[in-house]
């Protein structure tokens, strides 16, 4: 089925930062759900973008996904926070920027290209081992 005939309700749910996956599909089951103003308890129900979603009375809205590419300099290292101390990546980004999650990681030592993401599928795609998605570095002394 094509996203023209609408996305599966939990995933509709999780990309408007309700919960993961699974969490959506309790929330439904539950009775939380409305759409168009009827109750929903259909966890493979189809939202389309003229939908109107409700969840326990409250509208909810697909968030904008943001990717931005980012060259990570040495001395950084790729976390929120660092036990050491140490500066992250994050120390360095705007704060506009703030939200966005880095998919894989470099060393503190290293520079190079990192992808910084809010969208979930895209990290899934390009990091889950199944995907298969080769990676390449390039080692100088």
């Amino acid at each position: 089925m094509s996203e023209a005939e609408g996305i599966r309700l939990n995933k509709f749910l999780a990309s408007c930062g309700v919960g993961s996956r699974r969490a959506c599909d309790a929330l439904v089951q539950e009775g939380h759900i409305e759409i168009n103003g009827k109750p929903c308890l259909n966890p493979a129900q189809r939202v389309e973008p003229t939908d109107f979603v409700r969840v326990d009375g409250k509208r909810v809205q697909a968030k904008q996904t943001n990717t931005v590419l980012f060259y990570k300099p040495r001395g950084y290292v790729c976390s929120r926070e660092d036990e050491l101390g140490r500066d992250t990546i994050y120390t360095i980004l705007p704060s506009i920027l703030q939200h966005l999650h880095h998919v894989g990681r470099l060393d503190r030592d290293s520079e190079g290209l990192l992808i910084l993401t809010n969208d979930g599928d895209l990290s899934q795609q390009l990091m889950h081992p199944s995907k298969l998605v080769e990676k390449e570095y390039l080692v100088t002394s």
